[in-house]
């Protein structure tokens, strides 16, 4: 029997299970390991027993597999934000794609001919618009620091450490966003502590320096929303008055002071200091307006090529009425208008159809329809009795999935085609096991948002079973 805090030598791994986790066996037993690639060989050291499965972190390798690649950040392997690094970019859409195929045949276990190869993405790095980072008074030390018998600064700015909201990894240079993105975050870091500034304790709640959060739009434009927690004007008026003259290129410059227990603003007033409150953004024909609360997808060129599949799966020839379930602000109900009769999208954020219908006036759209509440309550017969019933459906669903409730309906109002758009391919697959017995699956299309991540985007075409 394998006790925890064994050491297991020599052990090969052999593929990558969910969640990029990477799979070995040892003796018959499965084990989940991190951090390693399929071909690499290891020593391992067990962590966690459970009845089916065994998890273990790596002690060393013996032999490295060709599948590997050097990463490129200096905070690799303690940031949780791009845990692929160390596995070549072909081979991360490789696993994804599989990811993909497993989840179908193991979880929906529905019949496809085929997966179309997936979408990569045309950069690898600085792909994002919009990164938040965390304010610290007790970062993440790192272990030559541990071993130091310096005085150590502990106050840094940057993102969790995997497992530990309570610790903040100190961020220099992050390939996630482009410039000024890092000049920015390294400005008010230095700034605050030259001018002693404090810097967030999350365990005592106090601190004036607590989020930071840098949207960018390929329009040129950027936003900065700095969060405070701590209702302190002097200082705060010092800080943003000091970024203000130092970065001409940021075009909208906002506050939020947040008392709160917990980073989310969405329920609280935000400040624009100076600049619009909102910036624009481009995809396709059609310009969305960003505002601090507004979601967008972060991925801006691969967002464009995401919709631009599911306008083509769906087919859409100008007579349809077309309904958009969780539809956030609107993004791809307004880039079907164009094609269809009408679009109705439902959310249950206030906020993000607010933003779907200025998004819609924005560019001009009269044929689309936007409804805020839970598409479980809304998604019904009354509906369809005012709007028509759905000829095409697109879903978009958080990562949970889609409610069961809403899957009947969709059953119940049997539209011809059905579009779903997923960031989880498990969940995805659990729906489409409960829409198989009306659709069959036509086409299969995975789309890689996030390099350098386990996570995949799939988009999928259903199509209604002749009776």
């Amino acid at each position: 029997m394998i006790k925890k805090n064994t050491i297991l030598k020599d052990v090969e791994i052999t593929a990558y299970a969910a969640e990029g986790k990477c799979v070995a066996r040892y003796n018959g037993q499965v084990i989940f390991v991190n951090g390693l690639v399929p071909g690499d060989t290891a020593d391992l050291k067990i962590t966690r027993k459970k009845n089916q499965f065994l998890e273990a972190a790596p002690v060393s390798v013996s032999k490295y597999s060709s599948e590997r690649a050097e990463p490129f950040c200096q905070h690799y392997g303690i940031c949780g934000g791009c845990k692929w690094q160390h596995l070549a970019y072909e081979h991360q859409l490789k696993y994804k794609q599989q990811q993909v195929k497993d989840s179908l045949e193991r979880i929906a276990k529905v019949k496809f001919e085929k997966i179309n190869p997936i979408i990569a993405s045309d950069q690898q790095e600085y792909y994002r618009n919009k990164l938040e980072y965390t304010f610290t008074n007790s970062r993440w030390l790192l272990p030559e620091e541990i071993n130091s018998d310096k005085q150590l600064d502990r106050r840094g700015v940057g993102f969790h450490v995997p497992k530990r909201f309570d610790r903040i990894v100190d961020i220099y240079h992050c390939h996630l966003q482009e410039e000024p993105s890092n000049k920015i975050r390294n400005f008010i870091r230095d700034f605050a502590m030259k001018n002693d500034l404090s810097f967030y304790d999350v365990a005592n709640h106090k601190g004036l320096l607590r989020n930071l959060i840098i949207r960018s739009a390929t329009t040129g434009e950027n936003m900065v929303i700095v969060q405070f927690g701590e209702n302190d004007p002097v200082n705060i008026e010092l800080c943003m008055k000091t970024i203000d003259e130092n970065f001409p290129a940021i075009t909208s410059l906002n506050y939020v002071v947040n008392l709160k227990k917990n980073e989310t603003f969405y329920d609280l007033e935000v400040v624009n200091y100076s600049g619009n409150p909102a910036i624009y953004e481009q995809l396709g024909n059609l310009k969305y307006k960003i505002s601090p609360k507004s979601f967008f997808q972060t991925n801006t060129s691969q967002a464009q090529k995401l919709y631009d599949k599911t306008k083509e799966l769906a087919g859409l020839t100008g007579v349809e009425t077309v309904y958009d379930l969780y539809t956030g602000t609107g993004t791809i109900a307004n880039y079907l208008a164009d094609s269809s009769k009408k679009v109705i999208g439902i959310d249950s954020e206030e906020q993000a159809i607010e933003d779907a219908r200025e998004n819609a006036m924005l560019n001009k759209i009269n044929n689309n329809v936007f409804l805020s509440g839970d598409a479980k309550d809304l998604f019904k017969g009354e509906l369809f009795e005012k709007y028509g019933y759905p000829d095409v459906l697109i879903t978009d669903p958080p990562r949970a999935g889609m409610h069961k409730d809403v899957i009947d309906i969709v059953n119940e109002s049997a539209p011809e085609k059905i579009v779903y758009v997923s960031c989880n391919p498990a969940t995805q697959a659990r729906d489409l096991a409960l829409l198989d017995e009306k659709y069959e699956l036509k086409e299969i299309q995975p789309v890689d948002m996030f390099p350098h991540t386990h996570h995949v985007e799939n988009i999928v075409l259903l199509k209604l079973r002749k009776s």
